[in-house]
Order: C-alpha cells, then sequence, then structure tokens
C-alpha cells in the first residue's frame, strides 16, 4: 500500500509540475523561470501540509520526487515546442488532475498523523491550493482559488467523499480513487460551463 501511494504521489507532483511548466510558458519565461514555478507548483502546498502537521518535508529525504518534476517539465516542455498552438484550457485541465491528486494524498497523510476527518479535509485542501497559489503570485496572477473559480469547494468535496467513504468501511484505494474523481469531475464540469462561486465586489464608489 505504501508503494501504491508514492506513485500516487509522484502522479500528482508531475501533473502539478506540467501546469506550473505551462504558466511558465504563458507568461514567456526563461529556463531558469520553468523550473522555479515548476517546482513551487508541485512541492508548494505538501510543504506547507507539512510543516502544519509538523512531519518531516517529504522532498528533503527523497530526490524522486525532483526527478518526477524535471520529467514533466522536460516533456511538457517538448509537448509546447511540437505544437504551435495549445489549447486555452490545457492549463486548467492539468491543474484539475493535480488538484484531485493532491487532494487526497494530503487527506491520506494526515489522516496516518492522527487528525480528525475535518482537519485531513483542509489539510488535504491547503496540499491542493497552495502549490497553485505561489504559482500565481509568482506570476503575478490573483490565485485561482480566489477569482470565483469553483476550486477550494472541489477540494473540500473530494476529501469529504474520501474521509466518509472510510467512515463507512470502504476500502482505501477504492475511497481515493472515488474521492479524485469526485473532485476532477467537479472541478472539470466548473470549467467546462463556467460554475461560479459569488465574487466581493464594489458596487458604488468609496466615498473619502
Amino acid at each position: 500500500m505504501e508503494l501504491f501511494l508514492h506513485w500516487f504521489d509522484l502522479l500528482g507532483i508531475a501533473v502539478f509540475a506540467a501546469s506550473g511548466t505551462l504558466a511558465a510558458w504563458r507568461k514567456q519565461m526563461d529556463g531558469f523561470g520553468v523550473i522555479v514555478l515548476a517546482t513551487v507548483t508541485a512541492v508548494g502546498g505538501g510543504t506547507i501540509r507539512d510543516v502544519i502537521l509538523d512531519v518531516p518535508v517529504i522532498w528533503l529525504s527523497n530526490n524522486s520526487y525532483f526527478y518526477a518534476i524535471f520529467i514533466a517539465a522536460g516533456a511538457t516542455i517538448l509537448l509546447v515546442r511540437k505544437r504551435l498552438t495549445i489549447p486555452n484550457n490545457a492549463f486548467q485541465i492539468a491543474d484539475a488532475i493535480g488538484l484531485a491528486f493532491f487532494v487526497i494524498m494530503g487527506a491520506q497523510k494526515a489522516l496516518d498523523h492522527g487528525t480528525s476527518a475535518f482537519v485531513a479535509i483542509m489539510m488535504g485542501a491547503i496540499s491542493g491550493v497552495c502549490g497553485g497559489m505561489i504559482r500565481d503570485v509568482l506570476c503575478r496572477e490573483i490565485p485561482l482559488v480566489f477569482r470565483g473559480e469553483l476550486y477550494a469547494v472541489t477540494c473540500i468535496f473530494g476529501g469529504l467523499v474520501y474521509t466518509s467513504m472510510l467512515a463507512a468501511g470502504i476500502g482505501s484505494a477504492t475511497a481515493m480513487i472515488s474521492g479524485m474523481l469526485a473532485c476532477l469531475l467537479l472541478r472539470l464540469a466548473a470549467i467546462r460551463w463556467h460554475l461560479t462561486i459569488p465574487v466581493f465586489g464594489r458596487s458604488g464608489k468609496i466615498e473619502k
């Protein structure tokens, strides 16, 4: 089971690294910028989660995460160079896939360290959104999670499905896959049909 979780974690790392690479491509960054964005997107959320849980940051003692980042970034660069045009929603789809993996893996790690289901869902959400937040800030953009996108809600929904299935006695692997699919499908539906949550905005001028 531990090997299964490790490969799922690496897959999430790779997909988020690809989304960071696509973000660097959209902003026309140099090679160093590509590596920085790919790395912070891939490990940023997990690092913050591990610090909050007061556990060793996993990538400090396991180089396989960096191998996954470099391979994913390299493959994405080759794909971008091979195709003259990239679909507008390619970045969002890659981000959605990485989000689904990270939410469930983050929740699983929290549960492994004895947290409640509620805290595990929050840790899953942090794992999923914080890397993307850092990526967007470095790109000088308002993070997706703050733009009215159905983003954090999908993380909470996926984590809730996962923890609820575990509480019901359903197997860990089935619960993980179900939680990932729940998060991914809701996020893809939000992208496809532009589902949003209300955005706080000014309705008039501010009086001085």
